[in-house]
């Protein structure tokens, strides 16, 4: 069964979605989106894995503060999510924006990460869909509420609930589209999610990168997975990314978009079930991540 919980970290409450029992699997999702993204695949992995679905920083019901929307700001919060549930370590997974969270937590706190699942994830290189560039433009804030009113977001409401009743029921991508439009309806969502949006992206495109870094993803388990249809991240970086990191693993989802676990969920959850139970989770201290960093050129001691 998967339940809801309240956590206060901070003073601030976080909701988080969890069940099941075993190895922790941490379910990151995208940006203008929620926990309620992994509905699909948490009752199938629940059945081997304690999964954890927070809503970030921001995001679905969780608190939107005045304050820093940074990786790293979101890659601590998790963290600490981490920690006040009880859970030293966990299998990341991170869709989007999340994938951008999951490989900062990765990078800043070594010893939580057991494995790593990039699922059309951002912070791999600089294009992504023209809509997002657009929205970081000066301007946006007075745009944003006129295109997602709630007088609008109600009317969207029932017009697909008399659909539903009519049998047509929406695309699993058009449902997570529709939840992500929903939740910018309210001037606190609105407002977290063009600060989360400026902190990644630019008018150029994704202005962050972890493709310096991203060879340092070999010294742990690493799964790509993608649709091969995803018009907000092109498949293209995950092909380049797997390049990259040594000994990792590529899944590509033939007839696919931006959201696998929602568009392929059986599939999905074979996928990830199976790259768990093949693979040896990593254990690495703070010592041995200065080694590995020293040895990669990636950090220098000077008298």
């Amino acid at each position: 069964m998967i339940t809801t919980r309240e956590v206060m970290l901070h003073g601030h409450l976080f909701v988080v979605r969890t069940g099941g029992a075993g190895p922790v699997i941490l379910l990151l999702h995208g940006m203008a989106g929620s926990g309620e993204t992994w509905r699909r695949v948490m009752p199938l992995l629940a059945r081997d894995f304690t999964v954890v679905a927070p809503d970030l920083l921001g995001h679905g019901a969780s608190a939107k503060p005045r304050g820093e929307y940074s990786l790293g700001t979101h890659a601590n919060i998790v963290r600490d999510l981490l920690v006040a549930l009880g859970h030293e370590h966990a299998t990341v997974v991170g869709h989007s924006f999340g994938g951008g969270v999951a490989l900062q937590l990765a990078y800043q706190f070594p010893e939580r990460c057991e494995r790593l699942v990039l699922v059309g994830s951002g912070g791999l290189g600089r294009e992504v869909n023209p809509l997002l560039r657009v929205l970081t433009l000066p301007g946006a804030e007075w745009v944003l509420p006129v295109l997602c009113s709630p007088r609008l977001r109600d009317t969207g409401a029932r017009l697909a609930s008399w659909l539903a009743q009519g049998g047509m029921r929406a695309t699993p991508t058009a449902e997570e589209i529709w939840r992500s439009y929903a939740s910018l309806a309210d001037e606190a969502g609105r407002t977290a999610f063009l600060r989360t949006l400026r902190a990644v992206v630019d008018r150029d495109g994704q202005a962050v990168s972890a493709r310096d870094r991203i060879h340092l993803a070999a010294h742990v388990p690493t799964l790509i997975a993608w649709g091969r249809d995803d018009r907000i991240i092109p498949v293209q970086h995950a092909l380049a990314t797997h390049a990259a990191i040594p000994g990792s693993r590529l899944e590509l989802f033939d007839g696919v978009g931006h959201y696998p676990h929602c568009e392929a969920a059986a599939r999905f959850t074979e996928v990830l079930t199976h790259f768990v139970a093949t693979t040896v989770p990593a254990r690495h201290s703070a010592a041995w991540w200065r080694d590995v960093l020293c040895a990669a050129g990636g950090a220098e001691a000077r008298a």
